[in-house]
């Protein structure tokens, strides 16, 4: 099987994920470079694979993923895999580098805008009287117990939570009723029915 046939491989690859991928396929038979798709390593056609470290068992198809680093100190993320003919014999070594360090400069700049210093607290003076906050906590707290989310609860829910929002007192804030209808996605007139069977039953019950 010749390798000339793993050319548009390479290339597809490379062309998928420019410009952070470069794709190298090595000829065992050579031990060179037979192919490069977007040689930001540098290495060139024709150039020796120092692969005589790898190991080609039978039952080797795949190496890696690994690290490495560029000659620019740019890291990289590599898989290799093992190409053979029809025999099992190996012939080849298809490698796909994939440059990752824009990658991990986005993951670290994403996690010092989301980090919270340890042991900050949410000031008292703010939150005080931001009951939006407050019944965005407790509406957090209650469907996480539930395990569902806001937009999968069911009616019986929703007028469950109400009547719970309204024990701990959540609708002393003005237009809390109308924010609890946005959240909940539920009509005021919904909203004013579960409090008015909440605090029936809590006449009730007292």
């Amino acid at each position: 099987m010749p390798l000339a046939a793993f050319h548009p491989v390479c290339d597809a690859i490379a062309l998928l994920l420019q410009p952070q991928a470069e794709v190298v396929l090595h000829d065992l038979a050579t031990e060179t470079v037979a192919h490069i798709a977007n040689p930001f390593s540098r290495r060139e056609i024709g150039e020796p694979s120092l692969l005589h470290e790898i190991d080609f068992r039978p039952d080797v198809a795949l190496i890696g993923p690994y690290e490495k680093v560029n000659f620019d100190g740019r890291r990289i993320k590599s898989v290799s895999a093992v190409l053979r003919d029809r025999d099992a014999r190996a012939i080849g070594v298809l490698c796909i580098n994939l440059d990752v360090t824009q990658l991990l400069a986005a993951v670290d700049l994403l996690a010092a805008l989301t980090r919270v210093p340890s042991g900050a607290r949410q000031p008292a003076v703010l939150f005080q009287e931001d009951w939006h906050e407050r019944i965005n906590q407790y509406v957090h707290a209650w469907t996480a117990r539930k395990n569902v989310s806001i937009t999968g609860l069911s009616r019986a829910q929703k007028r469950q939570l109400v009547g719970e929002l309204a024990s701990d007192g959540a609708f002393g804030g003005k237009h809390a009723a109308a924010y609890v209808s946005r959240v909940l996605q539920l009509s005021r007139a919904s909203v004013y029915n579960y409090l008015r069977a909440a605090r029936g039953a809590g006449n009730r019950e007292g």
